[in-house]
């Protein structure tokens, strides 16, 4: 695993070893294709953030800050590792996702946010991808024409869902991504009141 392209293009990337399962090279540089310039000067602002190999790869290409949010101890290691190794800058918050979506301090827009959640269940018996797509403070949390970029199993059934307009979705063997816009936004961007 390793940064594809910009100011750290080249240099690999430390993954734990248990407890995350990293965005293949294929699909990050996918990913990123279809991003193209609404990278450079974002916030970005990466959940699950596993290795950090998403938010580091859009610091590298001219991200203007990343904030990743994971709450696995070897992957907060891994992640400062990484950062240290790029010669990047980002904050690294040590927190459950959900936690963080619904803390005070979190109120900050941004304008690409991944999430990469694991594909197994919540200890409760829900799928992270209705969560995450069902969760008004995530949606909050993206600028107005702001990209929310979810990764999920391509056998997992899409929830309907009220607050998000899926604008692209691409199937990457064993990994789906999809692109998303938060509802309002993309009615405004239709004419529609």
């Amino acid at each position: 695993m390793r940064v594809i392209a910009g100011r750290a293009g080249g240099i690999r990337l430390d993954a734990p070893k248990t407890g995350v399962r990293p965005t293949m090279d294929r699909v990050k540089a996918a990913i990123f294709s279809s991003l193209g310039e609404e990278v450079i000067g974002a916030r970005v602002l990466d959940l699950f953030a596993g290795s950090g190999a998403l938010g580091i790869e859009a610091l590298s290409r001219g991200a203007a800050s990343a904030l990743f949010v994971e709450e696995n101890s070897a992957a907060i290691a891994a992640i400062e590792r990484n950062l240290a190794r790029t010669k990047m800058e980002g904050r690294v918050r040590k927190q459950d996702v959900f936690a963080f979506l619904h803390s005070a301090q979190t109120r900050e827009p941004f304008g690409i946010i991944f999430a990469d959640p694991p594909y197994e269940k919540t200890k409760a018996g829900a799928e992270f991808t209705r969560l995450l797509l069902e969760d008004k403070q995530l949606a909050e949390m993206l600028e107005p024409s702001g990209v929310f970029v979810l990764e999920k199993r391509p056998a997992e059934l899409m929830p309907s869902i009220a607050l998000w307009n899926v604008t692209r979705a691409r199937a990457y063997g064993a990994t789906e991504v999809l692109f998303l816009q938060h509802f309002r936004h993309s009615e405004r961007s239709r004419g529609i009141p």
